[in-house]
């Protein structure tokens, strides 16, 4: 493994850090930022809808331009511009300001999302091993790192701009210095040989579709998570408002202990016992959500879901790049769409659901899109028997240990 290798690998790590800190920052600051503006309930939907959807723009304009622009130069600038957006975002005064900010911010982590997984592929590739889950690690720490920087400035009842301010000019020269060692294909020979494959292969969306179809899955589950763990825990299962903020804190904390440790899971199993064992337990996690007696019941739910949807992101990002080695950046860029368009679905989702019907009642509809996973699991095989364009494929290193071709 070359020095150059490990440079990138740890470059790109800390690009998922930061990113992860930078979002979380916003998410978490979103009471206050209504605040500020004067933002009403009415339209803070139309806000946030804002962001994933000019995000999923963003990412769709990744595919155009990594054409003619490397992936490591989409990143290292677009991830200064999502940083720059969220101060932007804390220190205007005047709500075209923030719909301003907010889009900025959605364009560029749109690029950024694409951008990253396409170099963490690529990576991936020439190491020759999965590794593809501790990118993802670095994410859910930033997320942590990000949302305990957001629960000190809302205890010190500082304002936004003063929160986001000492962030930003922290993390963005060390991004613009960590920028330096990110690795294209193109400066990774083990990469090159691989891609040659499949050179200017077409990416069939109907080959795709399944993996676009577990991704969108998975983020419904995550934005379940997110947007309703609270709510949940005090309205259904009556905890104290203390209590219910601790389940969304312990969910990332066992995502980061399932990412951690999930690509020694992929190299001793193989990628698809590991998504078949994430869509079980996660399963699992949402049944215990609906049935729970009491809110310690429920945490282990949510404790479950944390370690069982960590795997399936990283996982659908590495088998896209499998699935088309010579137009990998291309499969990344649309299947990140469907990062967003989970994000969408997910939420209101459960809102209308909880409100027609019950709140447990809609836990079960995540619990059962999550098994359709085990539907598509073999399209996480490390050696899929064919191209996108339906053509017999020519085998590849295998990037797990295991064997689970079809």
């Amino acid at each position: 493994m070359t020095d150059v290798l490990r440079r990138g690998r740890g470059s790109l790590a800390f690009s998922f850090l930061v990113q992860g800190v930078a979002f979380a920052l916003l998410v978490t600051r979103i009471p206050a930022i209504q605040d500020r503006y004067g933002v009403s309930d009415a339209l803070l939907p139309a806000f946030l809808a804002a962001v994933p959807i000019l995000a999923g723009v963003g990412s769709v304009s990744t595919e155009r331009l990594v054409r003619r622009v490397p992936p490591s130069r989409l990143l290292r600038w677009s991830q200064p511009v999502v940083l720059l957006a969220l101060l932007g975002v804390g220190a205007g005064e005047r709500m075209v300001e923030l719909g301003v900010a907010l889009a900025v911010f959605g364009l560029a982590v749109g690029v950024l999302d694409a951008s990253m997984n396409m170099l963490g592929v690529s990576l991936q590739r020439s190491y020759g091993r999965s590794i593809m889950l501790s990118f993802h690690a670095a994410y859910s720490l930033g997320g942590i790192v990000g949302a305990s920087l957001a629960w000190a400035g809302a205890h010190w009842d500082l304002a936004l701009w003063v929160s986001y301010l000492p962030v930003v000019a922290v993390l963005l020269p060390a991004v613009l210095v960590g920028s330096r060692w990110y690795v294209d294909d193109r400066d990774a020979a083990p990469a090159a040989e691989g891609k040659a494959a499949g050179e200017g292969q077409a990416v069939a969306f109907k080959w795709l579709l399944p993996l676009c179809l577990v991704m969108t899955v998975a983020y419904i589950g995550d934005s379940t998570v997110s947007n309703w763990s609270a709510k949940y825990l005090k309205d259904v299962l009556g905890s104290s408002e203390q209590m219910a903020t601790v389940p969304y804190n312990v969910y990332m904390v066992t995502t980061l202990l399932g990412r951690a440790i999930g690509d020694l899971g992929v190299r001793r199993f193989g990628a698809v016992a590991v998504v078949r064992g994430g869509a079980l337990v996660a399963a699992g996690g949402f049944a215990v959500v609906a049935g729970a007696p009491g809110a310690w019941v429920g945490m282990l739910g949510f404790t479950l879901l944390g370690l069982g949807l960590c795997v399936l992101v990283p996982q659908t990002f590495a088998a896209a790049g499998r699935l088309f080695p010579g137009a990998s950046d291309a499969a990344v860029a649309r299947l990140n769409v469907f990062n967003y368009v989970g994000f969408l679905i997910g939420s209101p989702l459960v809102g209308v659901l909880g409100d027609l019907w019950s709140y447990r009642g809609a836990m079960v509809v995540p619990m059962v899109l999550v098994l359709v996973t085990l539907v598509y699991a073999r399209s996480f095989a490390t050696q899929p028997d064919r191209y996108g364009g339906g053509h017999e494929r020519p085998r590849t290193a295998d990037v797990g240990r295991g064997s689970n071709g079809l």
